[in-house]
């Protein structure tokens, strides 16, 4: 049936994205293999300055990360140095209210989903509702304020957390990330990205840095609390060749469908922090009969996310590959370039963005609703408003 798939014609695509971005070209070289009719980007920049989009009510409308764009970050967090850690909560109010101003169109994303998504603490609590195992957490669903690093360490002794992970509630990639850990004697230690400068300014560097001084980790995390902090606690993570190892699980339309090992000699897996890419076939065998769970758990946390297409899930194996809980759900985690997907799944020899085309043709139209804006009095424009 070509393109056609159940929609009798030929699928009208709408892409919201930073239109240089690979992401987009990967996406639109999968929609046109597909044989879909039209494909359309509609740059975040635009959205941003002109106060929303119109979409077409056929158009399918799929929203891509607003990253990696030095312009559209200015516009979402108002500075200008992209290598800068804070403004993410400026971000959060920015984005949702664009995400807000897009009118018409039958969405991929929905925009509560995204509203959770975005908030490390509310997605915690969401997972945590909802039975799929997440790391202990004292700032889960955001009742408890973290002004600065004195907060983070009482939230640490009234919890018993000797290891945890500073999170900016509202952060990817990484940024502004601690991972903090005490002895016996009191003595503390911070792994992280973040570079301080003389000035007292924070910037995200590719070079992963352990500071021991106590009085220059506050600093840090005294810096980066205005935006707005999510505190878990560091579960001891499963190995692969000497090295820590976790696990980016794509879910599409409610199914797992692509798997990615990384792995670090940090406690930092990410791939641009010098994280490598583990042998898959390699984990499988580690956790043999488990190897379902692990699939299971990422479905269960996609799942709470019901009018979101696809997420991808960051699952922690704990030490022996016989448990798993979920550390994060990203909105935009799916450019994995090359990965096909695992066997059994559906997608087997379709790339992430070709997956979630073929979800697409597979549904009917109607399973993808006409939504309309936000209302005016919504979290993420009231949020908007007040930044």
């Amino acid at each position: 049936m070509g393109g056609l798939g159940r929609w009798g014609a030929p699928v009208r695509w709408a892409v919201v994205a930073n239109g240089e971005n690979r992401r987009v070209d990967l996406f639109r070289a999968a929609a046109g293999k597909a044989g879909h009719g039209s494909f359309r980007v509609v740059e975040w920049r635009d959205v941003l300055r002109d106060g929303g989009h119109d979409f077409a009510d056929d158009e399918v409308v799929r929203l891509d990360s607003p990253g990696e764009n030095a312009e559209v970050d200015r516009l979402l967090r108002g500075v200008d140095e992209p290598t800068r850690v804070e403004g993410s909560a400026r971000w959060y109010a920015g984005f949702l209210a664009g995400v807000a101003s897009l009118r018409g169109g039958r969405r991929l994303d929905d925009p509560a989903d995204l509203a959770v998504l975005f908030d490390k603490r509310l997605c915690h609590a969401r997972l945590d509702a909802a039975g799929v195992p997440v790391p202990q957490s004292p700032t889960s669903g955001a009742r408890r304020t973290v002004e600065d690093w004195t907060a983070v360490r009482d939230l640490m002794a009234e919890a018993s957390l000797r290891r945890v992970f500073v999170k900016l509630a509202h952060g990817s990639s990484a940024s502004g990330v601690l991972a903090v850990e005490t002895t016996a004697g009191g003595r503390i230690r911070a792994t992280t990205s973040v570079e301080r400068t003389a000035d007292g300014d924070l910037h995200n560097s590719l070079r992963i840095r352990r500071y021991t001084e106590e009085a220059r980790i506050a600093a840090i995390v005294d810096a980066l609390a205005p935006d707005g902090l999510h505190i878990e606690r560091w579960l001891p993570k499963a190995s692969l060749g000497g090295r820590s190892a976790d696990l980016r699980i794509v879910v599409v339309a409610g199914r797992a469908t692509h798997a990615v090992v990384r792995t670090s000699r940090s406690p930092l897996t990410n791939l641009h922090l010098g994280g490598a890419r583990g042998d898959l076939a390699a984990v499988r065998a580690l956790a043999g009969d488990r190897w379902a769970e692990a699939l299971s758990v990422s479905e269960r946390a996609a799942a709470c996310f019901p009018g979101t297409l696809c997420v991808g899930v960051d699952l922690l194996p704990a030490v022996g590959w016989r448990r798993f809980a979920v550390g994060e759900v990203n909105a935009f985690g799916d450019l994995l370039p090359r990965l096909t997907g695992l066997p059994g799944s559906g997608a087997e020899g379709l790339d992430t963005y070709a997956a979630q085309v073929a979800a697409v043709r597979s549904r009917s139209p109607d399973h993808f609703p006409v939504r309309p804006a936000l209302p005016l009095d919504t979290p993420a424009r009231t949020a908007h408003a007040s930044a």
